[in-house]
């Protein structure tokens, strides 16, 4: 990914919700150029109060879509020390779920030091406008995405 498709704002890090339809749409077409799979896990049913447990239960399901995929380690933009906790211990618990003597590592990074995550975040943010009726930006990675939809039941 290149820096420029941080567009014209000086931030560190490329942020979907900040960009205009025309950057959006260049960052999926060149996301789209890549090679790679995008697993995504989606929460259904997700009262804003419950946005925490919501993530829990997608990233347990996304453990185990990853591991059906052989990766065995996933990258997290961190977020504060505390939740970062959160996340480890989902994943610790979703490891145990795992056939037995399977690895499968997590580790947390500063968002701005990760031009990867400018991948989760163009994928993340096609798939909630697809989901809030857009669908173009989701149309043009679709043959490089793997959606999961997890009822959260929050």
């Amino acid at each position: 990914m290149s820096l420029h498709l941080r567009g014209d704002r000086g931030t560190a890090k490329l942020h979907w919700n900040e960009m205009d339809k025309r950057q959006k749409r260049i960052a999926a077409e060149r996301l789209a150029e890549l090679d790679g799979l995008h697993v995504v896990t989606v929460g259904t049913s997700l009262p804003v109060k419950r946005q925490e447990r919501a993530r829990a239960a997608c990233l347990a399901r996304l453990v185990h879509e990853l591991d059906s995929l052989e990766v065995r380690e996933l990258l997290i933009e961190s977020r504060t020390t505390e939740l970062d906790r959160r996340d480890v211990t989902t994943v610790t618990g979703a490891r145990h779920a795992l056939p037995k003597g399977t690895r499968f590592r997590v580790e947390h990074q500063a968002g701005a030091k990760e031009p990867l995550f400018w991948a989760a975040d163009i994928i993340a943010g096609a798939v909630r406008a697809h989901l809030m009726g857009d669908s173009v930006y989701q149309r043009m990675l679709e043959d490089r995405l793997h959606e999961v939809f997890v009822e959260t039941k929050c």
